[in-house]
């Protein structure tokens, strides 16, 4: 791992990467957009796929980020999850789906699809198929076609693929998020905004309530992010939008709360326990 350059905190400058699904820019319209207070600091916004974030994460190119859980496990020693803006709950899982019905994983030699290898979809696989070919890893966005194509046998699907896919003509292998669930009767935390610890609890205690202020705007008038998130969705449907907001964006997005925390610690445990990190990256710290 690539060790992060300096924030350039002097000036107030911080890089912020956000990802393009219409959860993240749902939440992060008013300050997109410039609708709430920057409380002094100057944000310099890149919107990117997820595993671009994760990837971009480990190199340092970010101060603050929306990031797989995933992704954030291995990166603990240097970023702390902030309170607010996390996608987690019950019924948000990625789906793994099939190019033919009946099929599993675990039958024999498979091509599966991942969205990247960092993020947490690509974990579940990992923590419920050890027995599967190793996954291979691609846009989240080409997944479906390449599954309806069958240049692949299965593929792990999120955002608006879970909406979509059965007027694709694809097949439900498992709901990951709801197997994750009866394991362990806690919400799925599929990914949060993390702060780099250089920046300091004065300024992260500035983004958080910038990041706060936005997801508090949107959630008093959604019609208000709608611009911004048919800018970035690759699905244009309003009802589909709206339809994803309404699934990742709760209670435990204005604030990760007991029950949050408590499900980040279960995922590092896991993750942990069946050897996908070591003991001292296991851990994930919420700022408070």
């Amino acid at each position: 791992m690539m060790a992060p350059t300096n924030p350039s905190t002097s000036s107030g400058r911080i890089r912020l990467g956000i990802s393009t699904c219409p959860n993240d820019t749902f939440a992060f319209a008013g300050l997109i957009d410039r609708r709430v207070d920057w409380r002094g600091l100057q944000f310099d916004i890149e919107l990117i796929d997820i595993q671009q974030l994760n990837d971009r994460l480990f190199e340092g190119d970010f101060d603050v980020a929306k990031t797989s859980f995933h992704a954030a496990l291995l990166m603990a020693d240097r970023t702390v999850v902030l309170p607010s803006g996390s996608a987690l709950g019950f019924g948000v899982g990625p789906l793994l789906l099939a190019a033919e019905s009946g099929a599993s994983p675990n039958d024999g030699p498979a091509v599966t699809l991942c969205p990247g290898r960092h993020t947490t979809a690509s974990l579940l696989f990992s923590l419920f198929y050890r027995d599967a070919e190793a996954p291979k890893h691609c846009v989240f966005s080409d997944i479906m076609p390449r599954l309806k194509a069958h240049q692949a046998d299965f593929g792990v699907c999120i955002h608006e693929g879970r909406f979509t896919w059965q007027a694709e003509g694809l097949h439900l292998v498992e709901d990951l998020g709801t197997r994750w669930e009866r394991e362990t009767d806690s919400p799925l935390p599929l990914g949060g905004i993390v702060a780099d610890r250089k920046l300091g609890d004065d300024v992260i205690a500035k983004v958080q309530a910038v990041i706060r202020d936005s997801l508090e705007l949107a959630m008093a008038d959604p019609s208000s992010a709608m611009p911004t998130m048919r800018q970035h969705a690759q699905e244009f449907d309003d009802d589909v939008l709206m339809k994803h907001v309404q699934l990742y964006v709760n209670e435990w997005t204005v604030d990760l709360g007991s029950v949050g925390r408590s499900a980040l610690r279960r995922l590092a445990q896991m993750s942990e326990a069946n050897g996908i990190v070591e003991r001292a990256e296991a851990g994930l710290e919420v700022w408070a």
